[in-house]
């Protein structure tokens, strides 16, 4: 299935994942730094949890992005919506790989994953499920206007839901 959609920022153009960013997501994987995500240092859950992007993008017409520079292919993060059956609500994920790190990159993406959601998809809200020892991402949250919701129900794990500002405030 083609995903003709893509969003593109200053620097930066989400696409649809495919084949060709499996090996920079195994590699993050492999990292450290994916010790908060499902199949770190573990090749078959890698594969597995790589597998779940695109089937999000073949089943619901949507999933997270495969965030590239632009003019230049090369995966160096996952960034977007994702809803997986039996989720009680929406999430906006990201995953940005080495060559991403410190340059505002996933916040670039984030924001426009956000824009997407709420005006294409028609989203009335988001979050994103972080773990409390995930500092990076709740930096990345809180720069991004979520605040942590308590009272919101979680999909299982040891994560809390941060609530992002609704679409009127993001401008």
């Amino acid at each position: 299935m083609t995903h003709q959609h893509s969003l593109v920022t200053n620097r930066l153009t989400l696409r649809a994942p495919d084949r060709r960013d499996w090996p920079a997501y195994a590699d993050f994987m492999e990292s450290p730094a994916a010790r908060f995500f499902k199949g770190h240092g573990d090749v078959l859950e890698a594969w597995k949890s790589f597998g779940t992007l695109i089937w999000h993008w073949i089943d619901r017409g949507y999933g997270p992005w495969a965030v590239t520079e632009t003019g230049d292919d090369s995966c160096i993060g996952i960034i977007g919506p994702k809803c997986p059956p039996g989720w009680p609500e929406g999430e906006i994920t990201w995953i940005a790989f080495a060559p991403a790190a410190g340059r505002g990159i996933a916040h670039e993406a984030a924001r426009a994953a956000l824009g997407d959601v709420f005006t294409r998809l028609g989203w009335t809200s988001a979050v994103s499920y972080i773990e409390d020892d995930n500092l990076p991402s709740i930096r990345l949250a809180e720069r991004l206007g979520a605040t942590r919701d308590d009272s919101a129900p979680v999909p299982g794990g040891p994560v809390r839901a941060w609530r992002h500002p609704a679409p009127e405030t993001l401008q």
